[in-house]
């Protein structure tokens, strides 16, 4: 049975999910393999990885790179609520890469999917895009500020995100407004040698993230050592984020899974 970890515990992971961080960093970026494993044995649906996503990227109004999906199960009284937090898979073979435009989304040699906004524009390019990606990852930018209506954008809304490498402040019909949007694996924050922000924001333990190519790191050991599923498998996708399961525990994932992803 996979349970909830002290705080004091989820401390040790986190110093040690960073070490292999920096590690990994220290290797050229085809020999990083970056996925994501989460536990939602420890999620309480507390929102906290939501609302980091959110702050550490600006999301606007409509826009969501996490969510976390409800699914009750059982009968009166023996109900179980299931929390499932899902965001872009980072596919091996993303399906969303062949319904855009040449070169508009693209694989890095980390396996990170990543977006080139100038060649996404448009609610078309969103749709085909949406619509062959099976996990739900993508959200449209219409171009909303959470204080339309009021005098003044607020300054967290001027203020400049990065993303993809590049720096990005949001104004009206400028990039990435009028893009389709979705998680990026808070590549800025690799970059500079920390760890996504749900990751780290996350009290109950829920994420982990790390290298599968190093097996020294935290994220091969719960793999090895850990039954685990990835979303609609069956698509042969090849999804870097992993679910862990026990036995008793795997009808009631598989059934969540499905339920946010339909």
């Amino acid at each position: 049975m996979i349970v909830p970890t002290p705080m004091s515990t989820r401390g040790e992971e986190l110093t040690r999910m960073r070490e292999d961080l920096r590690r990994a960093l220290k290797k050229p970026v085809e020999q990083r393999r970056w996925v994501m494993v989460i536990n939602t044995k420890r999620c309480t649906g507390c929102y906290a990885c939501v609302v980091a996503c959110m702050a550490e990227n600006g999301s606007p109004p409509g826009v969501a790179y996490r969510r976390v999906g409800e699914v009750e199960s059982g009968e009166y009284p023996q109900v179980a609520r299931t929390f499932m937090p899902t965001n872009c898979m980072h596919c091996e073979n993303p399906p969303c890469m062949k319904a855009a435009p040449l070169g508009a989304i693209t694989r890095r040699p980390d396996g990170i999917v990543a977006l080139h906004y100038g060649k996404l524009k448009g609610k078309e390019i969103f749709e085909r895009v949406s619509k062959a990606c099976p996990y739900n990852a993508f959200s449209f930018d219409d171009g909303r500020f959470y204080s339309q209506g009021t005098p003044a954008p607020q300054l967290y809304e001027k203020a400049p995100t990065f993303e993809y490498e590049k720096a990005w402040v949001r104004t009206t019909g400028a990039l990435p407004i009028g893009t389709a949007r979705k998680c990026h694996f808070c590549l800025h924050r690799l970059n500079a040698g920390m760890l996504p922000a749900c990751v780290t924001t996350c009290d109950g333990g829920v994420m982990f993230f790390g290298d599968l190519n190093d097996p020294e790191s935290l994220v091969s050991k719960l793999l090895r050592t850990h039954q685990s599923i990835t979303m609609q498998a069956a698509l042969k996708t090849g999804p870097r984020v992993y679910y862990l399961v026990d036995d008793t525990q795997a009808a009631d994932s598989l059934k969540a899974c499905l339920a946010c992803h339909r």
